[in-house]
C-alpha cells in the first residue's frame, strides 16, 4: 500500500509538472502571437502611413507567418491552442479536464496582455494605451461569427483528417485570408480581442467593442462544435490532437 501511495504521488506530481509546462507554453505562444499582431500593425502604420489596404496586408502576412512558426514552436508541449475558443472546444470533446482548461485560459489571457505590453514598448509607446478604435456593427459581429466558425472547422478538419503536420500552415493561411474576407479582419480569439484593447494602434479595439466581439466568437465556436460533432462523431477519441498532439501526463 505504501508503494502504491508513493507511485500515486509521483504520478500526480508528474501530471502537475506536465500541466505547468503546457501552461507556460500557452503563455509564451499567445504572448508571441500578440507581439506579432500589434508589432506588425504598428510597423505597418509607420511603413505605409497613407495606404490602409497595404497596412492590413502587412499586418495579415506578418501575423499569419508568425502564427505558423509559433504553433510549430510550442505545439509539441501544449498543442498550441493560443485561443480560448479552441481550448473550450477541446474541453467539450473531452480533450481537456476542468483544471487544464482553467490553466490554459489564464495563460492565454495573461500571455496576450503581456504580448501587447511588450509590443508597445518595442516601438517606444506607453506600455498600455487604451484603444479608441471602435469596431461595433452587426456586420462586424457577423464577421466574427464566421471567422471563429471557420477557424475551428479548419483546426478540427485538418487534424481529424489525419493531416496534423499541415495544421500550422492551414491555420496560418486561414487567418491570413480571413483578415481580408471577413468584415471584422478576423480576431477570432477572445484573449487576443481583450488584449488588443490595450494598444491604441492600428490593430487595437476599443474596450466598448470587446464584449460583442467575444460574444460573436463564442457563438461561432458553439455552432462549429455542433457541426464538428456531426461530421466527426467519434471525435472524443482523438481530442488530444488539437491543434497539434500535445504532451500528456504519460510522457517524460
Amino acid at each position: 500500500m505504501q508503494l502504491a501511495a508513493r507511485m500515486q504521488r509521483r504520478e500526480g506530481g508528474h501530471s502537475w509538472a506536465v500541466l505547468v509546462r503546457r501552461t507556460v507554453a500557452e503563455f509564451i505562444g499567445t504572448s508571441l502571437l500578440l507581439i506579432a499582431v500589434i508589432g506588425s500593425g504598428i510597423a505597418a502604420q509607420s511603413l505605409s502611413p497613407t495606404d490602409v489596404g497595404l497596412q492590413l496586408l502587412e499586418n495579415a502576412v506578418a501575423t499569419g507567418a508568425a502564427l505558423v512558426a509559433i504553433i510549430l514552436a510550442v505545439g509539441s508541449v501544449s498543442g498550441a491552442h493560443l485561443n480560448p475558443i479552441i481550448s473550450c472546444a477541446d474541453a467539450v470533446f473531452g480533450g481537456l479536464r476542468t483544471r487544464e482548461l482553467v490553466a490554459y485560459l489564464l495563460a492565454q489571457v495573461l500571455g496576450a496582455a503581456a504580448g501587447v505590453v511588450i509590443a508597445n514598448l518595442m516601438f517606444s509607446l506607453p506600455a498600455v494605451s487604451v484603444s479608441s478604435h471602435s469596431r461595433s456593427s452587426p456586420g462586424l459581429w457577423l464577421g466574427e461569427v464566421v471567422a471563429s466558425f471557420g477557424l475551428l472547422m479548419v483546426v478540427f478538419g485538418v487534424t481529424r483528417g489525419g493531416r496534423t503536420n499541415a495544421a500550422p500552415f492551414a491555420v496560418g493561411a486561414y487567418i491570413t485570408g480571413a483578415y481580408f474576407f471577413t468584415s471584422s479582419t478576423s480576431f477570432a480569439n477572445p484573449a487576443v480581442t481583450m488584449a488588443r484593447a490595450l494598444s491604441d494602434t492600428f490593430a487595437g479595439i476599443a474596450p466598448s467593442s470587446v464584449l460583442a466581439f467575444v460574444a460573436a466568437q463564442a457563438l461561432g465556436a458553439a455552432v462549429a462544435c455542433g457541426v464538428v460533432r456531426v461530421l466527426w462523431p467519434r471525435i472524443s477519441g482523438t481530442a488530444d490532437e488539437v491543434v497539434l498532439p500535445r504532451e500528456s501526463s504519460a510522457q517524460r
